[in-house]
């Protein structure tokens, strides 16, 4: 069955990604990937987030913060609304997560890293396109404090990106829009480092329970799409 984009199974959208977009951030990257777009900015932090002062531990730390602006989606959501939103804290501790686990908070120092990803306009895998572009503005905001000899030593050991993966009609496919988003009959997001490896894997059998092949097949066919997704990274970065 033809995709409604008439892409091809494992054929993800037009990806481009804009860095320095901002010009007060300390990083910033805006990512398009297809109709979604989400702008990222890095913010430094020249000290340790207040619980670690408090525990008198060493090493710094990187946090996210993502949220929608009112009509970032077809009917205008109310800020009231938004600022109440559950599922925004959640996809920000994932996006926190994700962009942690390459980052060694020793080398960081005593400096904090918050990446703000605000979506601009959705249409399926935002919190997968926040992760690819927050990524992007948190290693400009390491190359800041680089250069301004704040650290000796890049923390971060390697790259991260993360894409959707569904079933829709029975078929895999990769990089879900709104309009497969709504009907797939399971919904998977993955973020993987560069290494190959997986950082994390969230799927939901949105019709019916799935098997471990599935699982397997969807690993497969996204990491395909990450490893695109990383070459970009690599290119605006260079």
């Amino acid at each position: 069955m033809l995709r409604p984009s008439l892409r091809k199974p494992d054929q993800m959208r037009p990806v481009t990604m804009e860095i320095n977009t901002n010009k007060w951030a300390d990083g910033s990257c805006t990512i398009s990937v297809g109709g979604t777009v989400v702008i990222c900015n890095a913010s430094i932090d020249f000290a340790q987030p207040l619980w670690k002062r408090q525990q008198n531990l060493t090493g710094g730390f990187v946090t996210a913060e993502y949220g929608m602006l009112p009509r970032s989606v077809g009917t205008r959501k109310s800020r009231d609304v938004l600022a109440r939103d559950h599922r925004a804290a959640e996809i920000s501790r994932l996006i926190g997560r994700s962009l942690r686990s390459v980052v060694d908070m020793e080398k960081l120092g005593k400096h904090s890293i918050i990446i703000d990803c605000d979506v601009i306009q959705a249409d399926g895998g935002t919190r997968c396109a926040a992760i690819t572009g927050g990524y992007v503005a948190m290693m400009l905001a390491v190359k800041k404090l680089l250069e301004m000899g704040r650290i000796f030593e890049n923390p971060v050991s390697d790259f991260v990106a993360a894409v959707s993966v569904g079933v829709r009609a029975g078929e895999l496919i990769l990089d879900l829009d709104y309009e497969e988003d709504c009907v797939a009959e399971l919904d998977a997001n993955l973020v993987m480092a560069g290494s190959g490896k997986f950082i994390e894997v969230q799927a939901t059998g949105e019709a019916h329970p799935f098997a471990p092949e599935q699982v397997t097949a969807m690993m497969e066919i996204a990491s395909n799409g990450i490893k695109k997704l990383i070459e970009l990274q690599k290119q605006v970065l260079d």
